[in-house]
């Protein structure tokens, strides 16, 4: 008796794929409840007077989802997309505690060691479960649902921890919240979501080959052995500098420019709040392709990036910052999707795995970076030197990156190191 078929698409799993939609929103929140509040808790409650020893807790932060990455996709595929989410969320539950209770810096640097692996294992994991519903013909169309919403859930986090801080104070309340994100998606993960990894199984199942890599190989192949795949690393990993200079350059500078800490809850809420634009710009790079709006977004969010030192005024660096996030909107989920296009499905996860290892240290060393650009020149070169390379990454990618849609693109992964035609 022959096994049922499995049926891909979004609106054959529509259920399933809100859920993952929610958490990823949940994911997206929980990050965001420290974008305003943190960095200005360090400087005015726990007395640290050092930029870079501020930036430190996202080096911390970087480092470690960058590392969780690269092995989240790995134990995905081998014991399945739920144990992981479920693990990642589980991790998330001393974080609202310690960000209440810090008695110092270290402290803060801690519990974002845990964020580092709670995003890791949740993101990774909702972004790999959405492609594995909705099937090849709706890759872009998911991820850019999934980073839209992600993101959306970093820019209310961002906006109501400021406007709790603004309202109350810097800590405790703006962490209660928080508190109640972290236990409401542990809740829906272990009890309400399904496993997907059958879905991905079943793609490779079709193909004429098996195309099962060792992992070792993935990583190489992913990392510098195929020209594109290496201009989407690189692009990755130095965009992950302008989420970096948000979360600790922006917050920093507006309120030396004297704004108020709701108004700069604004400002850094309208840079992620653009990402939501990713289900348009996701959708859009199914049409038309993955490179020209990963071109056109890189260049767009470093002039936006750029330009927020050049004016002054509140509605000016609030503009800039939606231009900057629009660039980000354009490039996040079109670069993911290539390793995504390139990849086998069995080893589709890891590949992009690698992929977002190298994107998400951009954290650590864009911390390392703009720190030491705050720390030794001023605020603003933070944004001089953001600005510049994103310019020289996006001029990598126009000269390197090739098509990677399958419908027109003329990009073409190099062939399997073991490859067993089937009879």
């Amino acid at each position: 008796m022959s096994e049922p078929v499995l049926r891909q698409g979004i609106r054959e799993h529509l259920g399933q794929f809100s859920l993952h939609v929610l958490l990823v929103f949940a994911t997206g929140l929980t990050i965001g409840s420290e974008r305003t509040v943190v960095p200005v808790l360090g400087e005015d409650v726990l007395g640290v007077e050092s930029f870079f020893v501020i930036g430190s807790f996202v080096v911390s932060f970087g480092f470690v989802k960058a590392l969780l990455n690269l092995y989240a996709g790995k134990w995905g595929e081998e014991y399945g997309r739920k144990p992981v989410l479920v693990l990642g969320w589980i991790t998330a539950l001393p974080i609202p505690v310690i960000l209440i209770y810090a008695p110092s810096w270290s402290w803060i640097t801690v519990g974002n060691v845990l964020l580092g692996i709670n995003q890791a294992l949740t993101w990774s994991m909702a972004i790999n479960a959405k492609i594995d519903l909705a099937g090849p013909d709706q890759r872009g169309l998911a991820v850019g649902i999934d980073e839209a919403f992600g993101y959306t859930g970093v820019a209310a986090g961002a906006w109501l921890t400021g406007v709790i801080a603004g309202r109350t104070s810097l800590r405790p309340e703006p962490f209660y919240f928080l508190a109640v994100v972290v236990v409401l998606a542990v809740l829906i993960s272990v009890f309400l979501i399904e496993e997907t990894v059958q879905f991905a199984r079943m793609e490779g199942d079709d193909d004429h080959y098996d195309a099962d890599l060792p992992f070792d190989e993935v990583l190489k192949r992913a990392t510098y052995g195929d020209r594109t795949l290496f201009a989407a690393a690189q692009a990755g990993h130095v965009e992950n500098f302008v989420d970096t200079l948000f979360w600790i350059a922006v917050p920093l500078y507006l309120t030396s420019q004297g704004l108020e800490i709701a108004a700069v809850g604004v400002v850094v809420g309208v840079h992620s709040a653009m990402y939501f634009l990713q289900i348009a710009t996701g959708g859009l790079a199914d049409r038309i392709g993955r490179r020209p709006p990963v071109v056109a977004g890189m260049f767009l969010a470093g002039g936006g990036v750029l330009g927020m030192v050049l004016v002054e005024g509140y509605l000016p660096w609030a503009l800039l910052s939606a231009i900057s996030g629009l660039g980000m909107a354009l490039l996040y989920p079109n670069l993911m999707t290539v390793p995504g296009d390139a990849a086998h499905p069995s080893w589709r996860a890891a590949g992009m795995g690698v992929y977002r290892m190298w994107r998400d240290a951009g954290y650590g060393v864009g911390a390392i970076v703009i720190g030491l650009s705050m720390e030794f020149v001023g605020v603003a070169a933070a944004f001089h030197v953001t600005a510049i390379l994103m310019f020289l990454s996006g001029g990598i990618v126009y000269l390197w990156m090739e098509e990677t849609h399958p419908d027109f693109g003329t990009h073409e992964p190099p062939a399997p190191a073991t490859e067993t035609i089937r009879e």
